[in-house]
């Protein structure tokens, strides 16, 4: 590991500001900490509210995040009101929390970290705690004090394992007090602790350690095959990636009982050896390799047993029967060790590993099931390390539930901000890339949901989604190349968004063109187009959405975007409304079909939209001016007087309808038409 500072960037930094720094050094290297993993403190002399002098710790505030952290993100507390604490004997958490509140200087900011009192009872001035790999792939052994003595002799402390709070802190602050001499401490089975006088000496000592750690296991390792022989070859990827696209709406229905989940799929070929490996199944089922994982991780992953995993009929049955044994054996987890006053957690699992096939996460959204992804991606490596430096061991099974249902730690899951109307819904729009289309994304991403826009035109589409993306500050938007005249793109294009999100909640047929002419002289060529685009489309896009949903078994609903023309034709529009009837009436008989499976079908019939819509070209204009007499720069407002309400009609008004109809305040509605045309009274449904 190499060392990351920057005497120049750091010239000018003091106090708090130089910590920021360091803690971002890091954060930012996912070897050290993960997602809001890890700690850091200073020391320095301040003045408290009454601007008497006094000795201030500035902590990393609860639920913040290393990698992103601010000078807002950090806790001032009273050091002279924490030191005393060192002389107690016991104290509850709440007892600690309680206490730690009444010495923070000021109440506007985070609430302080569960690990206050060990930063505090240390006395050097810059204190940081990592989770770092290298390091936990030592404590991560039954030897674990022997094998880290050997590697960094007697200047190393290591404290046995303690869930955080009083109990570790003061088990800290003894070691040290016995040993001064000390140039870090190592929790068992949990991370390391560094420190120095400055903070590019805490800093160095971190990367020093761990770089040792690392050339240790490295050499362990070395002619070893700590994970067996390989007993499941990865699949080709073409195969293994068709697989995952057909298992993962029977993955997501499986482990969605109780909440949707959002998942995340991953074929790296150094996780497939491992998966793939004899003792993959035995040592998945030990433990986290740190238990500040369990949030995210719970303690084990799902391990699918499969004998052969090119049968996607064998591998569906094995996923559906591996869900069940684990959701029973979480139940019974959660009754032999429970905690006191706790109410069990969702059962299911938030890793799954498939041998040939490779890796789902879970979480209620994709930066959820990200971190889950980016967790277990660190620890198969620390797995093998520990296998191979000598075997790998966790914490106890009761320390786990102990940790996995512990108060402290579940309150970080207060902090975060309320789900949205559409959260953990996976929504697929055709012709994204269009007004209305646009306007449709757009509102399902602002509601929550995770979106997958597509259209026939990939860069156009491309932006929308970084667009959007970049507005909400999420990566809830993919986008993908479809035609839906094509059944092969469109098979091709639903795999694809079943890998990136896994799954289909509510599905938006919306893709369509328009040509104009007379019945007299509509070519065959615009004929067999519009019903190629606006009928075939919308046959081919929702066969595949009604498999997906189906598969799942958690229903579903489909808003087609029809058009005013099914209900009030108009002149040289024959093409375009007959194929637009062909796609309603089509959409009704699916709401009959589809009932049973809880799948609703309804339609909304948008009048003259013109903002960003690719229907109204020039020609189309010019046509349209002509056919009711009126100047081509008058065809929109033309439009918007024409209908009762005198307005005219948005992108974001038929979002608006759609949204309603997607979600569950339209719950028993199916088979219904919702204008969105200011009230045109020829196009009253009938």
């Amino acid at each position: 590991m190499k060392s990351l500072w920057s005497n120049k960037a750091t010239k000018n930094l003091s106090g708090l500001e130089l910590v920021v720094y360091t803690s971002r050094l890091i954060g930012a290297d996912p070897n050290l900490v993960l997602w809001g993993g890890g700690n850091s403190s200073i020391k320095i002399e301040g003045k408290d509210h009454k601007g008497e002098p006094t000795r201030i710790l500035w902590i990393k505030g609860s639920g913040s995040d290393m990698r992103t952290i601010a000078p807002k993100n950090f806790t001032p507390l009273r050091l002279d009101d924490l030191l005393p604490l060192m002389e107690r004997e016991a104290m509850s958490d709440d007892e600690m929390v309680d206490y730690q509140l009444k010495s923070v200087l000021d109440p506007k900011r985070p609430k302080p970290s569960i690990e206050t009192l060990l930063h505090a009872f240390l006395p050097p001035a810059h204190i940081y705690h990592t989770h770092a790999d290298a390091i936990c792939a030592l404590s991560d052994t039954p030897s674990s004090k022997k094998i880290i003595q050997s590697v960094f002799g007697d200047s190393v402390g290591v404290v046995n394992y303690h869930r955080p709070g009083f109990q570790l802190s003061k088990a800290v602050g003894e070691i040290y007090k016995k040993n001064p001499t000390l140039t870090a401490i190592i929790l068992d089975k949990h991370g390391l602790i560094t420190w120095g006088n400055t903070a590019k000496a805490a800093y160095l000592k971190t990367i020093e350690m761990v770089t040792k750690a690392e050339a240790f296991a490295a050499k362990k390792a070395r002619g070893k095959r700590p994970l067996g022989r390989l007993k499941q070859g990865a699949l080709p990827q073409v195969q293994r990636r068709a697989l995952a696209a057909e298992i993962a709406p029977i993955l997501r229905g499986e482990i969605g009982e109780n909440q949707s989940m959002v998942l995340r799929y991953e074929d790296d070929p150094a996780l497939l050896k491992f998966i793939g490996s004899a003792k993959a199944n035995k040592l998945t089922q030990i433990g986290p390799f740190t238990p500040d994982h369990l949030m995210h991780t719970k303690p084990w992953p799902l391990f699918v047993e499969i004998e052969n995993p090119e049968d996607p009929i064998a591998l569906a049955e094995a996923i559906r029967m591996g869900c069940a044994r684990y959701r029973q054996g979480a139940v019974d987890y959660f009754e032999d060790y429970k905690p006191e006053g706790v109410t069990m957690l969702d059962p299911n699992p938030r890793v799954i590993l498939i041998p040939g096939v490779g890796m789902f996460t879970s979480g209620k959204d994709p930066r959820a099931a990200g971190i889950v992804h980016d967790l277990y991606m660190h620890t198969f490596p620390v797995i093998e390390a520990a296998s191979a430096i000598d075997r790998y061991r966790t914490i106890g099974v009761k320390d786990l539930c102990d940790f996995e249902y512990w108060p402290m730690e579940n309150f970080k899951l207060s902090l975060l901000p309320a789900e949205k109307e559409f959260s953990r819904k996976i929504v697929l729009i055709t012709g994204a890339a269009g007004g209305i289309g646009a306007a449709i994304a757009e509102a399902f991403i602002d509601t929550g949901a995770c979106v997958v826009l597509s259209d026939i035109d990939l860069e156009k589409t491309a932006k929308l989604a970084e667009t959007l993306n970049r507005k909400s500050g999420s990566q809830n938007a993919a986008a993908l190349q479809m035609d839906v005249r094509n059944e092969k793109s469109v098979r091709q294009g639903f795999a694809q968004a079943a890998r990136c999100f896994g799954g289909l909640d509510v599905f938006i047929s919306n893709a369509g063109i328009a040509r104009t002419a007379s019945v007299e002289d509509l070519s065959p060529a615009d004929w067999e187009d519009s019903l190629a685009v606006n009928a075939t489309g919308h046959l081919l896009t929702s066969q595949a959405a009604l498999r997906m949903m189906k598969a799942q078994g958690l229903g579903g609903s489909i808003v087609v975007v029809t058009t005013k023309n099914v209900l009030a034709p108009g002149k040289d529009f024959g093409a375009y409304s007959a194929s637009k009837a062909a796609q309603t009436q089509l959409a009704r008989i699916m709401a009959i079909e589809n009932a049973p499976d809880g799948i609703r079908v309804n339609m909304v019939t948008p009048d003259g939209i013109f903002e960003g819509s690719g229907l109204w070209s020039k020609q189309i204009r010019k046509e349209r001016a002509k056919a009711h007499n009126i100047r081509i720069k008058d065809v929109e407002t033309f439009y918007a007087k024409r209908n009762l309400l005198q307005t005219p009609i948005l992108g974001k008004d038929v979002a608006e309808a759609v949204l309603f109809l997607a979600s569950e305040r339209a719950a028993k509605t199916t088979g219904a038409i919702l204008p969105v045309d200011g009230g045109l009274r020829d196009a009253f449904p009938r």
